[in-house]
């Protein structure tokens, strides 16, 4: 614990810091919490989750779960007497002992397994990062998946740091209309309610960095977070020297024009590499994940020339060969692309530095250099300044292949050097803590340390089915009550009756087969594909003998209106009175409504357009759950189904139509439901279990959790990029 890690009235040399201080003293209380708040860490551990619950349960869920902004409430004082009377002071200091034995802890995976790394850390760079509802700076699967990456490194000890944006505004919270139509809000998060300190260099002063463009200089302010072992810098334009417009560069999470999204990039890719720099963090390898940080190398490059004399060339393969790039999307929209101009004005000054001409900096971004109508792509920029590239499932990995294949023209497509290391989540932050404790009965003592380990989880089968049924019940009925919770509160909003709040608190009932999804409303994502017969799913959902009912939560980006429309017609089912109390729309999808979902959903529908669909995650965190998934063969699933562990829709073909694609799929999903599905689910034996459906519960559990892990993803690429690029030895991949 540091200075900057205290809060505001507890001094350095405060006796809480001292072993032999009684612990039941006020400071010592708030002292010992603060520094669990101020560590992520305290996320994915749901005691220390509980014991903050526990000093303020309905302040808590006011403030979206957040411990900094809860304890600048109280005052020592006042903890002290309401750790008194709840008999909290054992738990505190049992939670403390334990963030600091876990900081301290050497015996991790990559004590063995990490080598180079220890000197030379991984730098890894994202332009979102969704570590925990209370922390505001992500949208959705892109930022998720990079909190799940760095708290995975912390869990392994793989030596990484995290590079990315402050968003004061972060994405914007959602509410629908009375006619179910999105609106947005941006609301500020006060820096003060953040787990986070301006960073400072080895002389203890703050870092601000600059980065000159041809109309004028940018300046960013640098601040650091801890997540777990890992630390995490983010830069804030929101300083004074900048120009107005400027200050507000990083306020919004994809917001703006394309002149705001390249000065984003710019900050994040060349000015997180002068962030490290200053802060005096030499990296052994560069992780890009996805296009947005791929000016990044550029700076990298000019600190070869001018500190080590390299030529342009020798700095060029120097720090390709240290750059590790992952694409995520096979959609073409889904890749920023800017004209030569703007380019040239936020690149121009690099440019010069590098030694390098207009022509020549344009290159990189094209695919064609001589075409000089090209615009310049960050997706391609990426991979031309790396030498270890990689999609994000094996589907994804055929898929960019086939799509990037021209960037390297005279290779048969089998051979485009785009690897692919498939997403994983991390287990403590989606695994629900009734589960938790039915694997700690069952599974090996250390089975938390050893969550990659297949063999582990080969002791579902040894769980008695009735047990594991209780248990997903159990979290089945904490989701509906939260959704009631939801729904009727989005009612009051309205300015609704007392009857249709009355009637949002009874939605939905327990023992009905729940079908939960959960996405960004994208058109490929195709959410309203299960209503394309409307007759069809009604009689499903109005059965007396095997009902079901759904589940919707999911933001569309504020221009993309047809899938606000999506979103419009989902939301307003619950007028139809087909289906009253049989479907729900829950308002601003994040991490919270996210985890209440995965874990208490009987079934998990993604039905995307085959192969636009990278990877996704959400149906990973779902498994570990106990839920099944029900799912397009694409992504993730398309490696994962094996025909017990869960239900397909389709035989993962596409046609060239998408219109064809989207009928064909439409029957196929009616099928699986009518034909599998339901049945399975409905089917009990005389002790009223649904024997067939445990077994695949089952069977998902053991086949897909310690696969579909971000603990596995992590040392795969520790493996087969980092150490690679670090200058350590790996196995043979897909590299130039």
């Amino acid at each position: 614990m540091n200075q900057t890690e205290l809060p505001p009235n507890v001094s350095p040399t405060s006796p809480l810091l001292q072993p032999d201080h009684d612990e039941h003293h006020a400071d010592d209380l708030y002292g010992k919490l603060w520094a669990l708040a101020n560590n992520l860490w305290w996320s994915w551990h749901p005691e220390c989750d509980q014991l903050f619950r526990d000093i303020d349960p309905i302040r808590w869920r006011q403030i979206d779960h957040n411990p900094v902004a809860l304890l600048r409430e109280m005052t020592p004082e006042q903890l002290a007497e309401r750790a008194s009377e709840l008999v909290l002071h054992s738990r505190i200091n049992y939670a403390y002992r334990r963030l600091q034995e876990y900081l301290a802890d050497t015996h991790i995976w990559a004590s063995t397994n990490a080598g180079v790394l220890g000197a030379k850390p991984v730098a890894y760079f994202s332009a979102e990062f969704g570590i925990h509802e209370s922390v505001p700076i992500y949208s959705g699967g892109l930022g998720v998946l990079s909190g799940d990456h760095i708290k995975s490194a912390s869990g392994l000890g793989v030596p990484l740091v995290g590079v990315g944006l402050y968003y004061s505004h972060g994405y914007f919270r959602q509410h629908l209309d009375d006619d179910g139509y999105q609106g947005e809000d941006y609301l500020e998060t006060r820096i003060d309610d953040l787990p986070m300190k301006p960073a400072v260099d080895a002389n203890g002063d703050s870092i601000t960095i600059s980065i000159d463009t041809r109309n004028g200089q940018l300046l960013a302010k640098v601040w650091q977070m801890h997540v777990g072992r890992v630390r995490l810098y983010l830069l804030d334009c929101n300083v004074e020297g900048n120009k107005p417009e400027d200050r507000e560069l990083t306020s919004r999470l994809y917001g703006g024009d394309q002149r705001t999204r390249i000065r984003q990039e710019l900050v994040l890719g060349v000015g997180g590499v002068k962030a490290l720099h200053a802060l005096g963090i030499d990296p052994g390898a560069y992780h890009l994940n996805e296009g947005h940080s791929a000016f990044g190398p550029l700076q990298v490059i000019q600190y070869l020339m001018h500190e080590d004399g390299m030529s342009f060339a020798e700095a060029n393969h120097q720090a390709a060969r240290m750059t590790c790039f992952t694409t995520h999307t096979p959609v073409p929209a889904g890749h920023d692309r800017f004209p030569p101009e703007l380019v040239e004005e936020h690149l121009g000054p690099l440019r010069d530095s590098l030694g390098i001409s207009e022509k020549e900096l344009m290159s990189f971004g094209r695919v064609d250099a001589e075409d000089q109508s090209e615009s310049f792509c960050m997706t391609v920029i990426g991979f031309n300044m790396s030498r270890y590239t990689n999609a994000v499932s094996n589907l994804h990995g055929v898929v960019s292949r086939r799509m990037w294949a021209h960037n390297w023209p005279g290779r048969e497509e089998d051979e485009v050097p785009i690897g692919h290391i498939t997403n994983g989540v991390h287990v403590p932050s989606w695994l629900a803590g009734q589960m938790a404790l039915l694997y700690d009965k069952h599974f090996p003592a250390d089975w938390k340390s050893r969550i990659q380990d297949r063999k582990v989880w080969q002791c579902i089968h040894s769980v008695d089915p009735g047990e594991l049924w209780e248990t997903h019940n159990a979290l089945k009925n904490n989701l509906l009550s939260f959704v009631r919770r939801r729904v009727s509160r989005q009612c009051r909003r309205r300015g609704e009756n007392d009857d249709a709040v009355e009637t949002a608190r009874r939605v939905l009932d327990p023992r009905v087969l729940t079908i939960g999804f959960g996405r960004r409303f994208a058109t490929y994502k195709r959410a309203n594909l299960l209503f394309s017969e409307i007759d069809r799913i009604s009689a499903l959902m109005q059965s007396t003998e095997r009902p079901v009912q759904l589940i919707y939560a999911g933001k569309s980006h504020p221009k993309d209106e047809p899938g606000k429309r999506f979103i419009q017609e989902i939301a307003n089912l619950r007028h139809d009175p087909r289906f009253a109390g049989r479907v729900a729309f829950v308002e601003d999808y994040d991490i919270n409504v996210c985890r209440h979902l995965i874990q208490g959903v009987d079934v998990w529908l993604n039905n995307p357009r085959r192969p636009l669909e990278a990877s996704g995650t959400s149906g990973q965190k779902v498994v570990l759950n106990g839920g099944l998934n029900c799912s397009i063969l694409d992504g993730w699933w398309g490696e994962a189904y094996n025909g017990v562990n869960g239900f397909a829709i389709g035989q993962g073909r596409s046609h060239v139509d998408d219109a064809v694609t989207d009928k064909r799929d439409a029957i196929a999903l009616y099928e699986t439901l009518e034909q599998q599905v339901i049945p399975c689910f409905y089917d009990r034996d005389a002790d009223g279990l649904p024997k067939a459906w445990i077994n695949r519960m089952m069977h998902s559990i053991s086949t897909l959790a310690w696969r579909f892990s971000s603990q596995r993803m992590v040392a795969d690429y520790t493996e087969q990029a980092y150490l690679w690029a670090a200058g350590g030895v790996t196995c043979d991949m897909r590299r130039r």
